[in-house]
């Protein structure tokens, strides 16, 4: 097992490696484990480029987020403008539904309306996210699927066989209904979002708990 410097170090030398965040920017302290992000990007961009970063390094099981965005330079934008950039960014992208609206203010962009799917509801939040002037999306896109859930649990576990970047036997699936809930460990942050994304895939799903846990013993 890592110890706390040297997962520090490894987390800053990945941000490093990661060339659309600035390294310099971003400050990294590690403790049993749990990664804490800070400083401040000029973009919400930079700051999800910085955190996927993180993800990626063998040891991080938690990951606190307490980067802050300034807008410098090109990236700054009044709220009129990022509005009018996001009614066309959202408009353009084929798998977000007619319907979606977006609000800013004070460089937060809210997106409203309703889904039938999860990916549409991702689509809609990466129209937008990497728009300069844009400090953070809040996604209150509702999702009321067309498909009633059926055998949700049986889908998903078979879906997860299928995947070779998922252990099919250490991660277990709960479904009430359209409700799915995941829990079990995994060794990567990559495993764990690959298996939230098979759950959403689910014909009928409209809610993922994704509580499993991310164990590198």
């Amino acid at each position: 097992m890592k110890t706390d410097t040297q997962l520090q170090k490894d987390v800053m030398d990945e941000i490093k490696w990661e060339p659309s965040t600035t390294a310099a920017s971003v400050g990294v302290t590690a403790k049993d484990g749990v990664v804490t992000l800070t400083g401040t990007v000029a973009s919400y961009a930079e700051k999800w480029a910085a955190e996927r970063a993180a993800q990626r390094v063998e040891g991080v099981k938690g990951l606190a987020q307490e980067i802050a965005i300034k807008p410098f330079g090109f990236h700054v934008k009044n709220d009129t403008e990022i509005a009018d950039a996001a009614v066309t960014a959202l408009k353009w992208h084929v798998w977000v539904p007619t319907g979606v609206q977006a609000t800013v203010a004070q460089g937060w962009v809210t997106l409203k309306g309703a889904a039938d799917w999860e990916y549409q509801r991702t689509a809609a939040h990466d129209a937008v996210c990497f728009m300069p002037g844009v400090k953070g999306v809040s996604n209150d896109i509702t999702l009321k699927p067309k498909v009633k859930p059926a055998g949700v649990k049986d889908q998903i576990e078979k879906a997860f066989v299928r995947n070779a970047e998922i252990d099919a036997g250490t991660v277990k699936v709960a479904a009430d209904g359209g409700a799915v809930t995941l829990s079990g460990s995994v060794r990567t942050w990559n495993e764990k979002d690959q298996a939230g994304t098979a759950a959403w895939n689910a014909p009928g799903v409209n809610s993922v708990t994704n509580d499993i846990i991310v164990s590198y013993a």
